[in-house]
């Protein structure tokens, strides 16, 4: 599996960004979708993710309720739409397959990982 992701950018708080995490290699649609993120000098942190199957999501208490991820059949793709940003968003993001349908916290748990992209929040 390998795994394309896209959308970061530079915004200003308040702001909104829409990742995108594409597939190729294989269908996802048996998997569990993750996406993490890792700041500057700080651990690798879940930030939610999705059961392709039945499209069960699941966010980190720091994102919820301003991000949302949802997932496209056809496109084999997983987006992270990101609503009123805020500086402390400020991170490399990674989407990232689990073998398995129940979603995971822990990036140990991925096996297949995206290069990761950069969303800086300004104030």
């Amino acid at each position: 599996v390998q795994l394309q992701a896209s959308g970061g950018g530079s915004v200003q708080a308040g702001d909104s960004l829409r990742l995108s995490c594409a597939g190729s290699g294989r269908t996802l649609s048996s998997y569990t979708m993750g996406w993490f993120r890792q700041a500057p000098g700080k651990e690798r942190e879940y930030v939610g993710g999705i059961r392709w199957s039945g499209g069960t999501t699941y966010y980190a208490r720091s994102v919820k309720g301003r991000f949302t991820i949802s997932r496209d059949n056809a496109k084999n793709t997983v987006y992270l739409q990101m609503n009123s940003l805020k500086p402390e968003d400020t991170a490399v993001y990674y989407c990232a397959v689990r073998l398995g349908r129940n979603a995971n916290r822990d990036p140990l748990e991925y096996t297949y990982w995206g290069q990761g992209t950069l969303v800086t929040v300004s104030s």
